[in-house]
C-alpha cells in the first residue's frame, strides 16, 4: 500500500463508549506527527547535539514529549478505548494492563542494555569520559558497589529508582492504568471523566498548591528513596494532555471548527510564545524574556506540565491540525513528478515510524547515547554532527520496518500460502 491509498484508510469517526460497533481510524496526522516526535526525541537526546539547539522545544512551551503523549492518548482511544465498548470494562481493563506489562518490561531492558552500554564504552577509556555518570547512575555504582546491594535492582523494579533519563515509560504506565477509571467514568457520564482528569491536574500542579497552602495535597512519586526527588514526568500532570487526545479520538470532545478567527488566534499563540522561548532569549537576546522566565517558571513548568505547555501545544496542534488537511489528506502526494515520489516516499517512512512508536522510542533513547559517543570520537562539526544525526534517523526508520515486519508475522502468512 503507497501513500497515495486513501480508501485503505477507515473514514468513519470513532464513536463514544457504549455506540454500536465503532471503526478503527488510523489517521494519517496520528502516525506523521508521531513519527516526527520520535526523530525529535533521538535529536533531543543525543548528548552535545547541535540540532537540539533548534528543536521545536526551543521555539516555544510545549516540545516532542507532548506529541508523543497526546498522540499516544489518540492511538489508545482506538486500540483500548474500542477494548472496552467491545468486550466490556473487565476484558478492556485487562487489554490495558497487558499494554502496562509491555511497556515495564521495555523499560526494564532499556535501563538494562543501556546501562551495559554506558559500562561499556566508559571501560573503553577512550574519550576520558564517564557515560555512566553522565546519566547520574551513581547510586548504581557508588552507594550500591556494583550491585552488590540488592535495594537498588529491587528499587529499580519496583519504580521507587526512577533515574531522569528513563522516566517517560513509567509516566507512561501510570497513565495507562488511569484509563480504566476514566472509562468507568464514562459509563456514568462524562462530565465525570472532566472533573477526574481536571482535578488530577489540579493536584499534580505543586507551585499553584503551595500558593494556595495545599502543598500536602501534592500528587508525585518519589523517584528515589534516599532523597526527595520525584519523577521528573509527574504522570497526574501529563494525563491531561494524554486524555485530550483520548476524548478527542473517542468523539466525547468535538472537532474543533475550522475557521479563519480559530487559525489566525492559534497562530497567533504560537508566534507570541517565540520571544519568551529559549531562541528569544539565546538568539534574540531578549533580557526582559530571560527575567520573565526565571519569574514565571512555574507556568511552563515541564515536570508537572504546567498551563502554558497545554496551551501553546493546543495552539501549535490546531495549526498543523488544519494545515494538513482532514485525515491529512494534505501529507498525501499529488501529481506524478520526482518531487511528489520523494515527498510520497518521505510521508511513508515517517508514518512507519510513527506506527511503531514504542520500538522506535525505546531503539532511539539507547542510540542517542551511542550517538553522542561517536561525536566524542569523531567531532561536533556541522558536517560530522549532520552526518551522525543522518545515520541516527535511518537506524530508526530501520528499526521501525523490522519492528513492523515482525508485528505483520510473515510466517503465518508462508504458513496460510502453503
Amino acid at each position: 500500500m503507497t501513500i497515495a491509498d486513501t480508501d485503505k484508510f477507515p473514514s468513519r469517526p470513532v464513536t463514544a463508549l457504549g455506540e454500536r460497533s465503532p471503526v478503527r481510524v488510523r489517521d494519517l496526522r496520528l502516525d506523521f506527527f508521531r513519527g516526527i516526535a520520535m526523530f525529535i526525541i533521538l535529536f533531543a537526546h543525543t548528548p552535545g547535539n547541535l540540532l537540539t539547539l533548534w528543536i521545536p522545544a526551543r521555539w516555544g512551551f510545549s516540545d516532542a514529549t507532548e506529541i508523543f503523549v497526546f498522540c499516544s492518548g489518540m492511538a489508545s482511544a482506538i486500540a483500548f478505548g474500542g477494548a472496552f465498548a467491545r468486550v466490556g470494562w473487565v476484558l478492556g481493563t485487562a487489554r490495558v494492563l497487558f499494554r502496562v506489562w509491555q511497556v515495564y518490561w521495555a523499560h526494564v531492558g532499556l535501563f538494562v542494555a543501556t546501562l551495559a552500554m554506558t559500562v561499556y564504552l566508559t571501560d573503553l577509556d577512550i574519550t576520558g569520559e564517564n557515560y555512566w555518570g553522565q546519566l547520574n547512575l551513581w547510586p548504581v555504582f557508588v552507594e550500591s558497589d556494583k550491585w552488590e546491594n540488592p535495594n537498588i535492582l529491587l528499587s529499580f523494579m519496583t519504580l521507587s529508582y526512577v533515574p531522569n533519563y528513563f522516566d517517560i515509560l513509567p509516566m507512561y504506565m501510570i497513565v495507562l492504568l488511569l484509563m480504566p477509571v476514566v472509562m468507568a467514568l464514562a459509563k456514568v457520564d462524562l462530565r465525570l471523566v472532566a472533573a477526574f482528569v481536571i482535578v488530577t491536574w489540579l493536584l499534580a500542579q505543586d507551585a499553584l498548591l503551595q500558593a494556595l497552602g495545599l502543598g500536602a495535597w501534592h500528587l508525585e512519586f518519589p523517584a528515589e528513596p534516599w532523597s526527595d526527588r520525584s519523577w521528573f514526568f509527574n504522570p497526574f500532570g501529563w494525563q491531561l494532555i494524554f486524555f485530550t487526545g483520548f476524548a478527542f479520538m473517542r468523539g466525547w470532545l468535538p472537532k474543533p471548527p475550522v475557521s479563519a478567527g480559530l487559525f489566525a488566534l492559534a497562530t497567533f499563540l504560537v508566534l507570541a510564545n517565540i520571544p519568551l522561548s529559549n531562541i528569544g532569549v539565546r538568539v534574540l537576546g531578549l533580557e526582559w524574556a530571560a527575567d520573565w522566565r526565571e519569574a514565571n517558571a512555574a507556568l511552563f513548568d515541564k515536570s508537572d506540565f504546567a498551563i502554558l505547555r497545554y496551551v501553546h501545544f493546543l495552539s501549535l496542534a490546531y495549526v498543523f491540525w488544519v494545515i494538513a488537511g482532514d485525515r491529512g489528506e494534505n501529507l498525501l502526494a499529488r501529481g506524478s513528478g520526482a518531487l511528489s515520489r520523494l515527498w510520497e516516499g518521505l510521508v511513508t517512512v515517517i508514518l512507519k515510524v510513527g506506527q511503531q512508536s514504542l520500538a522506535v522510542f525505546v531503539f532511539s533513547m539507547f542510540t542517542a547515547r551511542v550517538l553522542g559517543f561517536v561525536m566524542d570520537v569523531a567531532g561536533r562539526d556541522v558536517f560530522t554532527t549532520l552526518a551522525v544525526n543522518l545515520l541516527g534517523c535511518v537506524l530508526l526508520v530501520a528499526v521501525a520496518y523490522g519492528a513492523g515486519w515482525f508485528k505483520s508475522q510473515p510466517w503465518r502468512q508462508k504458513k496460510a500460502a502453503s
